[in-house]
């Protein structure tokens, strides 16, 4: 045999036998030395699987420069601090020692809002700090509570700056499951740190707020890399466009395991925007409770299909009685917005303001009807809400009485809430910021003025009932 072609024989041999021993011993590359793992990578041509982002041709390598050189000039690191107050010791019971603290440090991420200072974070970053640093370009600010909202785990802060490169900002609506999203933020105090991922849904709800009234989680989730410290940081479009705030993640173990979730930027500009405009959250009511329609509902009701939500309970003289709205109605629409979920229902509802006027399309016995329902406040009627805050200083409480929505949800005629424990008689009782005093030695409480009165002059055993930041009803027994 000539042996330029036996050559040529024994080398394809060769190739055949490397090729079929590589197949079947997987990869074939777990023995490998590092540079020739990355002269294998290097070789693979995966041009026909390759995502793209608005703008690019085929072909092109996905790039997220230009996104994250965008929004990481935007977030902030945020330190806090709080001061927790000791347990009270054996001896301290008999010397009347004072309280004793602790300072307790945190940390977390913000997002500049406006150049003009505004910054957005979660409110369980912030919630108990007594003093608080936004860190921005190495520059450490002093900042102020602007106002926050439990019930989306939102807050608002202020710091003396001007031009500050403010992100920008596009609608929630735009984003859709699969597109290509940055999480940015300083997880575990390592700043400016930049993730990547997909939305993996929308519309999720994971019961983490619900100690809080009216929680509203309609959460956009994503698989990008989520950790402790990201919360409050920026969940960006490939443009760098805000899209959410990040603000939890589902994991065993507290550390990044593939479920991250962020609150809608819609959501966030409405709480934003109200908490500059009114130092709290205009929420609007519909005077009802819902519930999904699932298959077991949409059998029982035999409904003509599974959409909607029902409603299972109205308010007495509320908006949506006053509209004509009954227990049983099925509601699809609301200003147009398909509802397909008690989640849907709260976001829809939670981007108006007491006042505005919304047209309902609902189910009844099969047919579609329409009312259009003027949205209540907190309190039951259709002005922008103001708390008012009664500062008890001869006790050492800041006091608010319990709005009429919330009262009716946790089934009590009058309540006052303990808002903040400052000194005095409060904190030397062990009261709970949080709790709701209903009644005193079995007597209703109707007012913060009128609670304040009673313990000033009240002696001899006293029992104070409530209900706690959690929901649960208890009570305080005491001897003055």
């Amino acid at each position: 045999m000539n042996p330029s072609v036996k050559t040529v024989l024994i080398g394809t041999l060769c190739g055949f036998l490397g090729a079929y021993l590589f197949h079947w011993s997987g990869l074939g590359i777990a023995d490998t030395g590092a540079s020739q793992v990355a002269d294998t990578v290097q070789a693979i041509q995966f041009t026909d699987y390759l995502p793209q982002v608005a703008g690019q041709q085929a072909g092109d390598v996905l790039n997220f420069t230009e996104a994250a050189k965008a929004s990481t000039e935007s977030v902030v690191y945020i330190k806090t601090t709080a001061l927790n107050q000791r347990s009270y010791t054996f001896f301290d019971l008999f010397f009347d020692a004072q309280p004793r603290y602790d300072r307790v440090m945190g940390s977390g991420s913000g997002v500049i809002f406006s150049k003009d200072g505004y910054i957005v974070t979660n409110n369980h970053v912030i919630a108990g700090a007594t003093e608080i640093d936004v860190v921005h370009n190495k520059r450490t600010y002093k900042a102020k509570i602007v106002g926050s909202d439990p019930s989306t785990d939102l807050a608002l802060l202020k710091i003396d700056a001007q031009n500050l490169p403010a992100i920008r900002i596009t609608s929630s609506e735009t984003v859709q499951v699969g597109d290509w999203v940055l999480a940015v933020g300083n997880p575990f105090n390592l700043n400016s740190t930049v993730t990547a991922g997909i939305v993996s849904a929308k519309g999720r709800s994971i019961n983490i707020l619900e100690n809080a009234p009216f929680p509203i989680e309609s959460f956009i989730q994503t698989d990008a890399a989520i950790n402790p410290g990201n919360s409050g940081g920026a969940l960006v479009n490939t443009r760098g466009e805000l899209v959410g705030i990040n603000t939890a993640i589902l994991s065993r173990t507290g550390s990044y395991a593939g479920y991250g979730f962020a609150v809608p930027v819609d959501i966030v500009v409405k709480v934003v925007t109200d908490l500059k405009n009114y130092g709290q959250v205009q929420k609007a009511f519909l005077g009802v409770d819902v519930i999904d329609v699932t298959e077991e509902v949409y059998k029982d009701l035999n409904l003509d299909e599974i959409s909607g939500v029902i409603i299972t309970y109205m308010e007495p003289k509320g908006a949506a009685e006053k509209a004509g709205l009954k227990r049983g109605d099925v509601i699809v629409s609301i200003n147009g917005k398909p509802i397909d979920s008690k989640v849907g229902f709260n976001e829809q509802l939670s981007y108006y303001k007491p006042g505005d006027k919304v047209n309902v399309r609902f189910k009844r016995e099969g047919k579609l009807s329409e009312r259009q329902v003027e949205l209540t406040n907190i309190d039951g009627s259709t002005s922008i809400f103001k708390r008012e805050i009664y500062k008890a200083e001869r006790i050492g409480a800041e006091l608010e009485l319990v709005p009429k929505a919330e009262r009716t949800r946790l089934g009590i005629e009058s309540g006052v809430r303990i808002n903040k424990i400052t000194g005095g008689l409060m904190r030397q009782m062990g009261m709970e910021e949080g709790f709701i005093i209903t009644s005193i030695n079995e007597r209703p409480i109707q007012s913060p003025e009128e609670l304040a009165e009673i313990l000033e002059r009240i002696r001899g055993r006293v029992i104070i009932k409530g209900i706690s930041k959690n929901g649960t009803k208890g009570y305080y027994s005491y001897i003055f």
